[in-house]
């Protein structure tokens, strides 16, 4: 008895210990997150969830909520070749209204967009390029495959997904053979997006001399929230001279499709010329995110030798950049937009920002379509796209939905003169947490050519009118509204 009164009394004195140290971290944590100076519905979206799931709250937080750009702590500012690249920003700056492509009135029109990803990613303006559209995995890896074989310096290879199948195991053998020809080998992969890449596979790839790199590796799943940053850029460069950029990873079935999605309709660029030494740039600096090693010199800035004249901007956008700098650019081009604007993306989950600017640029009579993809690879994140479809039907925006399979393009194309190819879908992911790189073409060709595939995809997609959104059954919508909560987290 005395035993178990002692017990007793024990376990009430941890209680209360436990119980003074729990408020306390709560309160704490929501102080936090006010001082953090978020949007304020944002602030209080939190408060309440900390406030009401104490426990869950806190884990979900650590994991979803903390702004790591405010943080700074993935800085690039102590990076000797960023530093440069700030200065020729300033100096590129300074020197637009001089250059001769303003000329071209519509050119000219686009010339905030350039301006503002000088300012808030250094994101250099390159003239002297030529760009070649890849509208499927057949294209996209034929090309790939051929200028990996043709390497003779280097191979900078960044990628979400990299999968051990028979794409994966083609590129590694080429890796590997060029590595013994005493080609440079680099490659970084996403720890998260290639979860299912087997170890054997990079041992393999080292054995042959070549540098593999995991992105921010997550070894404890449930302690940790890197979880939720992750690289979700897919690049290649080819001895400094060639480039590869788009939505496309490496995996069989971004050629083939999949029994349950279909074909896969994706759009991936090459790109020859100044523009490339922007996305080595982008590949060095995250190589040294993870080495904390520098990889310079004149060697993996060749000179350029292209002398076609399409106009490129290459911006990084992530937890390692002062702005959202991806989705500045998509606010600038939506809101200066004269004709039209044409939206291809897989997710569509905008924030405030982007969704006002599409409503408002429809209502002022701007014709704006978007096309999603039908057939979704998640149901959660296929409700809540539906949810703001509503919307964007209200305010006259064009919805159309690809039947052919799954469209998983990432393309903005405006008043046939400015276009947007990369990584980033237009959602909360791509803007706020992930690392993400999209290269913005000012040119009436490339935008042309784009255009051209985006009325193709149009005529293999179905349109939906606000009628038949609201005769959609309760349930759904009641499924749509839910998700939509969770837009954020997904």
């Amino acid at each position: 008895m005395f035993l178990s009164v002692t017990f007793d009394q024990i376990w009430a004195h941890f209680a209360d210990i436990f119980s003074i140290i729990y408020v306390i971290t709560i309160i704490f944590t929501v102080i936090f997150v006010i001082l953090q100076n978020r949007n304020p519905i944002k602030t209080i979206s939190w408060v309440i969830v900390l406030v009401l799931l104490p426990v869950i709250g806190i884990i979900v937080y650590l994991y979803f909520g903390q702004n790591y750009r405010k943080a700074k702590i993935f800085s690039r500012k102590g990076i000797s070749d960023y530093q440069k690249i700030e200065k020729l920003s300033k100096i590129q700056i300074k020197k637009l209204p001089d250059r001769k492509f303003l000329k071209n009135p519509k050119l000219k029109e686009k010339l905030n967009i350039i301006t503002l990803l000088l300012n808030n990613s250094k994101a250099l303006l390159s003239e002297k390029n030529k760009v070649k559209i890849l509208k499927n995995g057949k294209q996209t890896f034929g090309s790939i495959l051929y200028e990996l074989e043709n390497a003779k310096h280097h191979i900078h290879i960044e990628y979400y997904i990299i999968a051990n199948d028979n794409i994966g195991n083609r590129i590694k053998e080429i890796l590997k053979r060029k590595a013994q020809q005493g080609v440079e080998v680099r490659l970084i992969y996403d720890d998260v997006g290639s979860w299912s890449l087997k170890k054997r596979y990079v041992r393999s790839l080292q054995k042959a001399g070549i540098e593999v790199k995991c992105f921010m590796p997550v070894r404890f799943p449930f302690l940790t929230s890197k979880l939720n940053y992750r690289n979700h850029r897919k690049i290649i460069v080819i001895d400094g001279e060639i480039g590869f950029v788009g939505g496309l990873n490496i995996a069989d079935y971004y050629i083939t499709g999949t029994k349950k999605l279909g074909p896969w309709r994706d759009t991936h660029l090459r790109l020859e010329g100044e523009a490339v030494a922007s996305l080595q740039v982008v590949f060095l600096i995250d190589w040294y995110f993870i080495t904390k090693k520098l990889i310079d010199g004149e060697k993996y800035f060749p000179e350029n030798k292209v002398v076609e004249e399409h106009l490129v901007q290459i911006t990084a956008s992530g937890p390692d950049s002062d702005w959202a700098s991806i989705m500045q650019s998509y606010f600038v081009a939506i809101t200066t937009a004269k004709n039209y604007i044409y939206i291809s993306t897989p997710y569509l989950m905008p924030n405030e920002s982007i969704l006002t600017a599409l409503t408002t640029a429809a209502l002022s009579g701007i014709d704006v379509r978007i096309i999603l993809s039908e057939k979704f690879d998640s149901k959660m994140v296929y409700w809540s796209t539906m949810s703001f479809v509503r919307d964007l039907l209200e305010a006259g925006i064009k919805v159309y939905f690809y039947q052919k399979g799954f469209s998983h393009s990432k393309l903005i194309m405006v008043d046939d003169v400015f276009s947007s190819v990369g990584t980033a879908n237009l959602d909360y992911r791509s803007f706020d947490q992930n690392f993400e790189v999209n290269a913005l073409i000012y040119d009436e060709r490339i935008t042309s050519e784009l255009k051209k595939n985006f009325i193709e995809d149009m005529t293999n997609s179905k349109q939906m009118s606000l009628d038949e959104w609201i005769k959609r059954p309760n349930a759904n919508k009641i499924k749509a509204s839910f998700a939509r909560l969770f837009s954020p987290l997904m």
